[in-house]
């Protein structure tokens, strides 16, 4: 029995993740609806220095009016936060570092932008590539 026992709660351990020192590390997942570049410049600065930058998954998923900010013909502004950086060039260095960007079909086509307007690494999504993000365990939301 007591050896039953012993097995039992080693299993439970190792089936949640704690048993062995594993640690497996969230993912997040940010859902950027704007094109205002305050908004988008925490978005893009919280995505890189906070997540990416600590070894998790980081996606940034542009819809709404947030998919002009990768439309490689927009002049963006540089906000303080980025110093000289655009934001353009702050969404080239995220994918640079393994982050991954990702504009709403479906707003792209009603802004009138194509998979050929986007900045390099910005990957026209469809809802079968954004939704297992959006509803993985291993994932948070954040929205901005």
């Amino acid at each position: 029995m007591k050896k039953t026992l012993s097995i039992l709660i080693i299993a439970i351990f190792m089936m949640s993740g704690s048993a062995f020192g594993a640690d497996k590390k969230m993912g997040l997942f940010i859902n950027l609806t704007t094109d205002d570049t305050w908004s988008a410049c925490k978005a893009i600065s919280f995505a890189q220095k906070k997540s990416l930058d600590k070894g998790h998954k980081t996606v940034i998923w542009l819809n709404a009016r947030g998919v002009y900010l990768a439309d490689k013909r927009r002049v963006s502004e540089s906000p303080n936060l980025f110093g000289d950086t655009t934001i353009a060039e702050a969404l080239q260095a995220f994918v640079k570092s393994g982050g991954e960007v990702y504009a709403c079909k479906i707003c792209s086509r009603k802004a009138g932008l194509t998979q050929e307007d986007m900045l390099e690494g910005v990957i026209m999504g469809k809802e079968d590539v954004i939704l297992p993000y959006i509803f993985s365990p291993d994932m948070k939301n954040l929205s901005w």
